[in-house]
C-alpha cells in the first residue's frame, strides 16, 4: 500500500547528466546526503534499542545511555559540557528556542533584541513575532559583501537590550561573520546580554569552540553535515537565562519537552564528530573546487556578478554565489535540473517565493539583478569533473535563455 502511494506521487525522472551516469548535486547548503557511517551508527537505535529514554526499566536505561553518549560527543565537538546541550528537531527550532527562550527569561531587564538583516528566516520571523508580542527590535544593516559592521552593532545596543542574534555564516552567500569580535562588542557594553549565533551552515567548516567564539547560545542542524533530517542541537552556556518553549515534560533538563529521538541524536553526534575530524581535508577539497569554479565561470559567461565576500578566506569553503544579469534565477535552475544538475537560487526555505532574496537586497544588490541569483554549494563528494560539466552546461543554458528574452538583455 505504502509503496503504491510512493510510486503514484513519484516525481518523473529527469535526464541524468553525463557525469558517470549520475546527477550532479550542487545544493549542499539546502541539505546533504546521509553519510553511510552515520546511518550505520543510527540503525541499531532504530531497530533494536527503541526504549523511551525517560523510562526507568532496562529498555529505557539502554536508550538513555545512548542518548547521553551522543550528548557528550556533541559537547566535546563544541568545547562544552554535556549538560549544556539540548537536542531539538533542527536548526529552525534551535533558533526559535534560543531567541524566545532568552528574551522571555530576561523580561525584567528589557524587551529589545538585535539581529542582522541577512539572517535565516528562522531568526527573522522569530524576531518579528517578538515585535508583535511587545518587544522592539533592531535589524543591523550589512555592507555589499554581507558583513555586519562592528560600529553599527555598538550603536544599536541599548540599556534594555537582552538578546543579540547574528549568524556565523550566511546560508545564501557564504559570508563568515567575525563572531568573536561581535561578541566582544556586546559583552563590553553589557555582559548580561545573551549572544546567540546560528551556526547551522558553519558546522563542519569553521571553528565551533564556544569559548573561543564567546557565544552564549549556538544552533546546529544534523542534515547540513551529512546527518539525518529532523534533528538538531542548541548549546546553552551555564547561567544563561532561558525558558523552554516546548512544554509537556521534563526532558532535556526541563528545557525542551518531548521524547528524545535517540537515533537522531546519535546521527547528529556521529555526523558532527566526523565533520570535525575531517574538517581540514574536506575544506581543502572544497576550496579547490570552489576556487576553480570562481576563476572559470566569469571567463566563460558574460554578465555574472559574484556575491558575498570577495576575500575567499572570509566565506565558507564550499560556497559560490552570483547573479546572472538579464535572467530569472528560476529559469536557469529549471534548465540546470533538466540537464541533471541540482542547484539553488537562495535559501531552500523560501522556494516558491516570487520576491528577490532578502539577503541580496540587504547587500544593496539591485532588485532586477537579485532576481537572477544562483547559489552553488559544494559537498565533500563533488568532483572536478562535475564542476567541468557545470561549466560546460551553464553558459549554453544562459545563452539560450537570453536569446528567448532579448528585451531583458
Amino acid at each position: 500500500m505504502v509503496a503504491a502511494l510512493v510510486d503514484a506521487f513519484r516525481t518523473p525522472a529527469y535526464p541524468r547528466s553525463m557525469v558517470e551516469g549520475q546527477r550532479v548535486y550542487l545544493d549542499h547548503a539546502a541539505t546533504t546526503p546521509l553519510d553511510a557511517r552515520v546511518l550505520d551508527a543510527m540503525l541499531p537505535y532504530l531497530r533494536d534499542v527503541w526504549g523511551n529514554p525517560s523510562s526507568i526499566y532496562l529498555e529505557g536505561r539502554e536508550a538513555r545511555k545512548a542518548l547521553e553518549a551522543a550528548r557528550r560527543t556533541v559537547a566535546e565537538c563544541l568545547g562544552a559540557r554535556p549538560n549544556d546541550i539540548v537536542f531539538t528537531s533542527g536548526g529552525s527550532e534551535s533558533d526559535n528556542a534560543a531567541i524566545r527562550g532568552a528574551a522571555f527569561a530576561s523580561l525584567r531587564r528589557g524587551r529589545h533584541v538585535v539581529t542582522s538583516a541577512i539572517e535565516h528566516h528562522a531568526v527573522l520571523h522569530t524576531v518579528e513575532q517578538l515585535e508583535r508580542e511587545g518587544f522592539s527590535a533592531t535589524y543591523l544593516p550589512v555592507d555589499g559583501e554581507g558583513f555586519v559592521d562592528l560600529q553599527a552593532l555598538r550603536r544599536a545596543l541599548r540599556p534594555d537590550t537582552t538578546v543579540v542574534s547574528i549568524m556565523y555564516a550566511n546560508n545564501e552567500v557564504g559570508t563568515v561573520e567575525p563572531i568573536a569580535d561581535l561578541v566582544r562588542v556586546v559583552k563590553e557594553f553589557d555582559r548580561h546580554i545573551v549572544f546567540h549565533t546560528d551556526a547551522v551552515q558553519a558546522a563542519g567548516a569553521l571553528d565551533l569552540d564556544v569559548d573561543r567564539l564567546g557565544v552564549d547560545m549556538l544552533s546546529l542542524a544534523a542534515h547540513k553535515i551529512y546527518g539525518p533530517k529532523g534533528v538538531g542541537a542548541l548549546y546553552i552556556r551555564p547561567r544563561t537565562p532561558f525558558i523552554g518553549q516546548v512544554l509537556g515534560g521534563s526532558q532535556e533538563r526541563n528545557r525542551r519537552a518531548g521524547t528524545e529521538d535517540v537515533a537522531g541524536a546519535l546521527g547528529l553526534a556521529t555526523a558532527l564528530s566526523l565533520a570535525v575530524e575531517e574538517q581540514e581535508a574536506r575544506s581543502d577539497h572544497l576550496h579547490h573546487l570552489r576556487d576553480y569554479l570562481w576563476r572559470h565561470l566569469p571567463q566563460r559567461l558574460a554578465g555574472v556578478r559574484l556575491t558575498g565576500a570577495t576575500d575567499l578566506t572570509r566565506r565558507l569553503p564550499n560556497s559560490f554565489s552570483c547573479c546572472i544579469e538579464g535572467l530569472e534565477g528560476e529559469a536557469v535552475l529549471i534548465q540546470l535540473d533538466l540537464n541533471g544538475i541540482a542547484a539553488s537560487s537562495g535559501s531552500a526555505c523560501t522556494t516558491g517565493s516570487l520576491e528577490p532574496s532578502h539577503v541580496l537586497i540587504a547587500m544593496s544588490v539591485p532588485v532586477d539583478v537579485a532576481r537572477g541569483s544562483l547559489r552553488i554549494t559544494l559537498g565533500k563528494d563533488n568532483t572536478r569533473t562535475e564542476i567541468d560539466y557545470l561549466l560546460e552546461k551553464l553558459p549554453a543554458i544562459v545563452e539560450k535563455l537570453r536569446a528567448l528574452a532579448p528585451a531583458r538583455r
